[in-house]
């Protein structure tokens, strides 16, 4: 059912059209009262696959022209030092950002379906007289009846999800069709770079597949989580950075497309990463890498361009916000909870921590963990750990784990660091401060004893409001 925008409602007649009682309401924050004559802005979800936090120039990335069309962006926008995503693996963590929920909570722990009683945001939109659109990533939010498509575009429509120009194309002609039809839109343009396989010269010019630009292992820039000596370690990066740069002009793409159809100035635009690149201690954990997120919100005359430094956001806030800063009633049964104040440079209560979870490979091998961090520490229980089995994930098989397996042979602190990545131990626990990389794990250290304490306390706390799968073991421990 389509709301026209120029009808006045009062907040009891606007949740009625919509099927939504005030009562079950009375939690929302930010539901308005009564709606003045406008129309409703469209929304452009950007994001990118795999996209480590700190790979943009924004960020810190110090290889010159890396993401132009990024940092721009963010020069345009409100960018957030601190968001993380829920989960550190594609469907897990698309599932949070679109039902706000974590993982436990709609379903979809791993590879799979969210319940089809959880709300999404696409479903909201719908209502509302939105038409919704999706290019790639397709098949990681499921199933698809409950995401209310009205045009997909495959990512073999796109290049692999890998080809800025059809990226122009297909989000150009989707913008021209919501304006032909009148109607607000949302459309959620997801690049695959910088997924893996990573670009590679040969194999590019055999499938015909442009790339404008190739890093070379001399011009790249290892993250610090990673050991820096590696030469094959270097090259892989390389490879990655050139897929990050192919991610920026994919941006650019899309951006070029909205400007053009003339929907600019009416549309939110948020840019974000799904999780960490990769590469060992990194997607697929709960490490800062894994889940951090280079988070951008653009609205033109909303929002001033700046940097919130202080709060932390999750992917499980997306949703409740742009229902908010659409003027949509909120849903129940939501975990995040909306930072349009923030957005609004006012200060918004409980933003000082950040929960984050995993469970399920795409190979479904199980290794679940949870994770609260805050600006000084972090605590990680890691359910799986029991000094036998052994962590596999996507980067297990890589080049650059090799190259680290073969360094190790003559490094006795690599090698010490790939025994814990792989065997773990139940629970972890870093100084941010000291160690913002959380390679030295201080649980057993009486001088943060306190601070242990309040940290499981907080996971507790959680686990149980949410009935988190992992609450009796965890309770076993304390």
């Amino acid at each position: 059912m389509k709301i026209s925008p120029s009808t006045r409602l009062t907040r009891r007649g606007f949740l009625a059209q919509l099927g939504v009682s005030a009562a079950g309401l009375a939690f929302a924050p930010y539901v308005l009262a009564e709606r003045e004559d406008r129309k409703r802005p469209n929304v452009l979800l950007i994001t990118a696959d795999d996209l480590n936090w700190d790979s943009l120039g924004v960020t810190g990335c110090a290889i010159p022209g890396v993401t132009p069309n990024i940092d721009g962006l963010a020069a345009q926008g409100m960018r957030f030092e601190r968001a993380y995503v829920t989960s550190a693996v594609c469907q897990p963590s698309r599932s949070a950002i679109m039902t706000g929920r974590y993982p436990h909570r709609n379903g979809a722990i791993g590879f799979n379906d969210i319940n089809t009683d959880v709300p999404t945001l696409t479903e909201s939109l719908r209502t509302a007289g939105y038409t919704n659109g999706i290019m790639a990533k397709v098949a990681h939010l499921t199933p698809q009846s409950k995401f209310c498509w009205d045009t997909v575009v495959p990512p073999a429509q796109l290049g692999d999800g890998r080809d800025p120009d059809a990226y122009y194309k297909f989000s150009k002609r989707f913008f021209e069709q919501a304006k032909s039809a009148d109607k607000p839109f949302f459309l959620m343009a997801n690049s695959q770079d910088p997924h893996r396989p990573f670009p590679d010269v040969e194999t590019d010019k055999a499938q015909g597949r442009r790339v404008s630009r190739y890093y070379k292992p001399e011009e790249a820039q290892v993250p610090r989580f990673l050991p820096q000596n590696v030469p094959g370690l270097r090259a892989e990066v390389a490879q990655y950075f050139t897929a990050v740069h192919r991610c920026d002009e994919t941006v650019g793409q899309v951006l070029r497309a909205l400007k053009e159809t003339g929907a600019e100035e009416n549309t939110i635009v948020i840019f974000l990463s799904d999780n960490g690149m990769a590469f060992p201690f990194a997607k697929t954990n709960c490490y800062e890498t894994s889940n951090r997120t280079p988070l951008i919100v653009r609205w033109p005359g909303r929002v001033k361009p700046s940097v919130n430094h202080d709060d932390y956001v999750s992917g499980i806030d997306l949703m409740p916000t742009l229902l908010d800063a659409i003027g949509l009633p909120m849903v129940r049964g939501m975990d995040g909870t909306s930072f349009v104040p923030l957005l609004e440079r006012r200060k918004q209560a409980g933003r000082d921590h950040v929960f984050t979870f995993f469970s399920t490979t795409s190979a479904k091998m199980d290794f679940p963990m949870r994770c609260v961090r805050n600006e000084r520490h972090s605590f990680i229980y890691n359910t799986w750990s029991d000094g036998k089995k052994e962590f596999r994930n996507e980067s297990r098989g890589s080049a650059s784990f090799r190259a680290m397996q073969a360094a190790a042979k003559s490094d006795d602190k690599l090698a010490k660091e790939i025994e814990f990545y792989l065997h773990r131990v139940p629970e972890e626990f870093y100084d941010l401060k000291s160690d913002p990389y959380e390679k030295n794990n201080l649980i057993d250290a009486p001088e943060h004893k306190d601070v242990i304490t309040k940290m499981r306390a907080q996971m507790l706390d959680m686990m149980v409001s949410t009935k988190d799968l992992l609450l009796e073991g965890f309770r076993k421990r304390l």
